[in-house]
């Protein structure tokens, strides 16, 4: 029971896609309850891992130049650390060793609280500029998402639930920052600052020097192998993720249908079961960057104590190698101990982090698949369009196309002459959707589809839509106040245009009762259906009124309404069908009575045009009339 709305600028029409309902021959969801995420349970390839690092690599360009700024002052903060260490190696020395005075130890005291100060200002600073990248990423893949979608098209949006869009463009794309912010800075420190020790170890004594080095390897490999599922695991999770909330959310929407058919309680237990499946997919996670870390600590504490007995055993002249011949003497046994749990951190935040790494593969591999599947958009060109009055539309060998290049409609050929009155008829899932769709902008197609003479795909969609009027059986209203669903895309309206564009939808009443800042919920909720159909007319009426259509299309803009309220819709929308050229999908006989002309679309393809007088016998008509066989209806 979702909708999918393509607001695209400058259309003066309801762009809902018709609801999906989740009933399905008086059942809802059978079988939900079994467990939701099985299918995706198969562990991700390492060619898969490898091109989505890849993906996650390239697309950290967009954060420059902040990756490189964080960078750079994390090595700063590291040269810090190493004059505070040697800053405070002297003094010790200097206290047990030298016996020196406290005054002669106050500079030093002092440049350690300087270098302390100084630490906190570049931590504060490499926090900032990590956050700032690694944000600057997330808003241009939402950026890159929004666009897609936007190009793609509602008629696209209505193959999944809104819940998993959603799930998309927030939690995955959220799920992107910790790589940014936290793992891929780490990896370069975790290989600059334990260098940048090295270096100074060495020279002080090359024993400790070679224990640190031959230890730190020990770590990464160690990460490695905790880490190897966790981007499984990661994936799984976000799969499951997007799942529960299309799931929820598509149930949510179809509570009332839910209790109607008494199946409230079994969906109920279903998206209990969804939530316990996802609930130990998390903990799956969460046990694994718990281990990672354990791992870490234990081998940063074992190399950390190795050096320890290495200076001890040493200053107790047990041990008599890697002082160059100078003697250990307490400055360096300090020094080097004081660095020790430094050159181990940034490894260990690196292992902390690691699990950011099977985060983001995980969100990203949904990310990446949408962005990079190659997908048939709806074609545009920068041709503009004018049209003073009613426009014509001419179809040879139409083929309207899905995003994956399947044919849905065609191909067809016919002609609707300016100011034309045309019904569209045939059963649902023969094609009529598509052709408006295509009308519309939002479907690729195949063949010729010119509208006065020019192509459609050669138009700018902004200047074409211009152009429509749009109406359909499922009124998309914003969580607003009734002016804002009324005046939706139009900054300034006077309030007589208004009221007139409500007295011709048959909605006055509604302003009269609940007055213009009355809050509208989310899918119409505060209004009945009625209402809400009466509002989404006004609204098409006010765009037109403001700037005429000079084509009008409508799918079946009076069904679920009572016959008084169809009437009225009618009776307000009939005066403005006489001078531009419409199209109405319908299946009311009445409202068929009305056009001027029939298009009979069977299976996909056009079978019958003509006048309403010519094809009241055509076995296309006929077989639309009878009944449906309770096996079709079913299937």
């Amino acid at each position: 029971m979702t909708e999918a709305k393509h607001t695209g600028s400058g259309i003066r029409r309801e762009t809902s896609i018709q609801n999906t309902s989740i009933c399905q021959g008086g059942g809802c969801g059978v079988g939900l309850a079994q467990p939701f995420f099985t299918h995706y349970s198969h562990p991700m390839d390492k060619l898969r891992q490898r091109t989505l690092g890849r993906w996650l690599r390239q697309t950290s360009r967009l954060a420059r130049p902040w990756p490189g700024i964080t960078v750079l002052l994390g090595v700063l903060s590291a040269s810090v650390i190493l004059a505070q260490a040697y800053l405070l190696a002297r003094l010790l020395h200097g206290i047990i060793i030298a016996r020196q005075t406290p005054d002669s130890l106050l500079g030093g005291i002092g440049g350690l609280l300087l270098l302390a100060l100084l630490r906190g200002l570049l931590a504060w600073g490499r926090e900032q500029s990590a956050f700032r990248g690694a944000a600057r990423v997330r808003q241009a893949v939402r950026h890159q998402v929004l666009g897609r979608l936007q190009a793609l098209g509602p008629a696209y949006l209505q193959q999944k639930p809104a819940g998993s869009w959603a799930s998309l463009l927030l939690e995955q794309v959220e799920e992107l920052h910790d790589f940014y912010a936290r793992y891929q800075p780490q990896v370069m420190l975790a290989v600059l600052q334990p260098l940048l020790i090295l270096l100074v170890v060495f020279p002080v004594n090359w024993a400790a020097g070679l224990i640190l080095l031959t230890t730190a390897p020990l770590i990464p490999f160690f990460m490695m192998l905790t880490g190897i599922g966790a981007a499984d695991a990661s994936r799984r999770n976000f799969l499951a993720l997007s799942r529960l909330s299309a799931h929820f959310l598509d149930r949510l929407k179809g509570l009332a249908t839910l209790r109607r058919y008494h199946r409230a309680q079994a969906e109920g237990d279903a998206i209990t079961a969804a939530s316990e499946d996802f609930r130990a997919r998390t903990m799956e996670v969460l046990r694994m960057a718990f281990l990672s870390s354990a791992v870490l600590e234990f081998f940063a504490s074992l190399a950390i104590a190795v050096v320890a007995v290495y200076f001890g055993f040493s200053f107790l002249e047990h041990l008599n190698f890697g002082d160059y011949g100078q003697g250990v003497s307490l400055f360096a046994g300090l020094f080097v101990l004081l660095l020790a749990p430094d050159y181990f951190l940034p490894l260990r935040e690196l292992g902390t982090h690691y699990h950011a790494k099977a985060q983001a593969i995980g969100a990203a591999d949904q990310l990446e698949a949408f962005l990079n599947q190659r997908l048939l958009q709806p074609q545009q060109g920068e041709a503009e369009f004018v049209a003073d009055g009613a426009i014509s539309i001419e179809a040879r060998d139409l083929e309207v196309l899905s995003a994956d290049g399947q044919r849905l409609l065609g191909p067809l050929s016919f002609s609707l002459p300016a100011g034309c009155r045309t019904a569209l008829i045939g059963r649902t899932g023969a094609g009529k959707s598509s052709l408006i769709q295509a009308l519309l902008g939002f479907a690729p197609y195949r063949g010729s589809l010119k509208v006065n003479g020019q192509e459609l795909a050669s138009l700018t969609m902004t200047s074409w839509r211009r152009q429509l009027a749009w109406l359909g059986q499922n009124p998309r209203l914003i969580h607003g106040s009734l002016r804002e669903n009324l005046c939706l895309g139009l900054d300034e309206v006077d309030e007589a245009a208004r009221l007139e564009a409500l007295r011709q939808a048959g909605a006055l009443a509604l302003q009269q009762e609940k007055g213009w800042e009355y809050r509208i919920g989310e899918q119409g909720g505060g209004l009945s259906v009625g209402q809400a159909q009466r509002l989404a007319l006004a609204r098409t009426l006010l765009h037109s009124a403001l700037s005429p259509a000079g084509l009008w299309l409508l799918d079946e803009p009076t069904a679920s309404l009572d016959r008084h309220t169809e009437q009225q819709i009618m009776d307000a929308l009939t005066p403005r069908l006489a001078g531009p050229t419409s199209l109405m999908v319908s299946h009311r006989p009445e409202q068929l009575q009305q056009a001027e002309r029939w298009l009979l679309i069977e299976s996909g393809q056009l079978v019958a045009d003509g006048t309403p007088a010519e094809l009241a016998n055509h076995p296309a008509y006929r077989r639309l009339l009878a009944p449906t066989h309770p096996q079709e209806e079913q299937a």
